[in-house]
């Protein structure tokens, strides 16, 4: 069951960073200060995904960490 719900939440952080990287590389930043914006809006979104792949993986390992 929360590995159910990690894919889910995988899957939308990972949409959502595709989606951002996709604009970046579309040209849609309309400054530097867009650009770096939307640079640590990946960033943030990367993290997160590591932290949710992490608490998983203890989860399942019966840590609870």
């Amino acid at each position: 069951m929360i590995s159910q719900f990690s894919e889910q939440v995988k899957k939308g952080i990972r949409g959502q960073m595709n989606d951002l990287a996709d604009f970046l590389a579309g040209g849609g930043a309309t400054s530097y200060d867009h650009y770096t914006n939307i640079a640590g809006e990946i960033r943030g979104l990367a993290k997160a995904e590591r932290m949710l792949l992490d608490l998983t993986e203890a989860y399942e390992k019966g840590t609870g960490q």
